[in-house]
């Protein structure tokens, strides 16, 4: 599979689901995947990894729960994944400062027309795109005074997304940067 990221929702926020990146660390090294860096103490793993693509996010979800006692979601995206996520920001095109920039990543599938019905007016001055398995977001006031949150797109996506994790458009781009090799 190659370079491949892991982003995990909810490691070492507010307190809670604190976790050692030299533990999860020791655990992706145990679970076969070479090159392993953390980004962060937030949850980002970029890691060469080994195993069947669709099998990752589960065997890295029950390993943890297993050794640390959490039990995180976790999404999964290769390297090649991350460029193109980082190449194809349509907030980018339209000039948008990155710091008001976030990416929320899907840990399952989602459906391209799930988001359809959402008026996005409704939420100015934050906006949304949805492609593929992410949402690109631009919230001008923070993320943090967003309704646009974790929470929202999850029960807006269905089941089959499962939980989702957002990233700054500055870890986005780091991710990005490592996930090269």
């Amino acid at each position: 599979m190659g370079r491949a990221v892991a982003l995990l929702r909810g490691i070492n926020v507010g307190g809670r689901n604190g976790v050692a990146m030299a533990d999860l660390r020791a655990i992706f090294e145990d679970l076969g995947h070479r090159r392993i860096e953390t980004y962060l103490q937030s949850g980002n793993v970029v890691f060469e990894a080994t195993g069947a693509p669709a099998s990752l996010p589960g065997t890295i979800r029950r390993r943890i729960t297993n050794d640390l006692g959490l039990d995180v979601p976790v999404a999964v995206r290769t390297g090649a994944d991350l460029q193109k996520i980082f190449t194809t920001n349509p907030f980018l095109a339209d000039g948008a400062d990155p710091t008001t920039l976030h990416v929320v990543f899907a840990v399952g599938r989602t459906a391209s027309g799930a988001l359809g019905d959402l008026a996005p007016e409704r939420f100015s001055p934050d906006r949304f795109a949805h492609r593929g398995r992410e949402i690109y977001l631009q919230c001008p006031n923070g993320y943090g005074r967003t309704k646009l949150t974790n929470a929202f797109f999850e029960s807006r996506l269905g089941p089959a997304a499962g939980a989702t994790t957002t990233r700054n458009w500055k870890t986005v781009t780091r991710l990005a940067e490592l996930s090269k090799g």
